[in-house]
């Protein structure tokens, strides 16, 4: 004979029963928002035939294209360097190690909030020498509110669900037996979307330097679900 303490302490069936009805349902919530931040990755290039001058000339033009991002003060949020090199290119016919040039390059990486300034900055990058502009990527930050917000939703909605289910069979749902996160098991989401566009609003062209690039910023999917578990009343059949 089982006492009333021992069966407490008995974990609960995985499965529902006729007294304890289970529903197992998912949740999901998809939003469309306005991104957060925009990426541009930034290439700096030399290239000569003596190995100290194209590394001066690499020296040189990076630090001319960390001074300009760099004068954008707050609307830069981040600003990295990503990769450097200089590669002999020796002389393909020929014998002995003979260098018939030097190729340099600088990989930065800046993140920016002002659209705005981002438009400008990026015509008078590509506007430097031997510099190349990729991007920009829209993203929004890992801890954007629209994260929460998403998961919000498909909460809501997985009990909304249940409540219909329960609803049908003339009956209630009685506790929550399980509720389970279930986004990091979804499609990863690809870091640098790419955003061809224009933007909300151009800077005006500085005296003697190219019109400012115009970027429409990428709407940003956001995505959550849940699975829930729930126990109803027993219907009446």
């Amino acid at each position: 004979m089982t006492t009333p303490a021992a069966a407490e302490a008995q974990p609960a069936v995985p499965y529902g029963t006729p007294g304890a009805p289970r529903i197992a349902v998912r949740g999901e919530a998809r939003l469309e928002v306005d991104p957060e931040i925009a990426r541009i990755g930034i290439t700096v290039s030399a290239r000569g035939r003596d190995r100290r001058a194209a590394l001066e000339d690499l020296t040189r033009r990076n630090a001319a294209v960390l001074h300009l991002v760099k004068s954008y003060g707050d609307a830069v949020e981040r600003l990295d360097t990503g990769a450097f090199s200089l590669t002999p290119e020796l002389v393909k016919h020929g014998k002995g190690e003979r260098v018939r040039t030097y190729h340099g390059g600088v990989r930065v990486t800046a993140e920016l909030s002002d659209f705005t300034a981002l438009g400008e900055l990026t015509t008078r990058l590509a506007d430097l020498e031997l510099t190349r502009v990729d991007g920009p990527w829209w993203s929004l930050r890992r801890t954007s509110p629209a994260h929460r917000e998403a998961r919000r939703q498909a909460v809501r909605e997985a009990v909304q669900r249940a409540r219909e289910y329960a609803e049908a069979l003339d009956t209630t749902l009685a506790a929550l037996v399980e509720l389970a996160d279930i986004g990091a098991e979804g499609p990863a989401v690809p870091a640098y979307p790419a955003a061809p566009g224009r933007t909300r609003g151009a800077a005006p062209a500085l005296a003697g330097a190219a019109p400012a690039l115009d970027l429409e910023p990428q709407r940003q999917q956001v995505y959550a679900a849940v699975d829930a578990r729930f126990t109803m009343a027993p219907p009446r059949l």
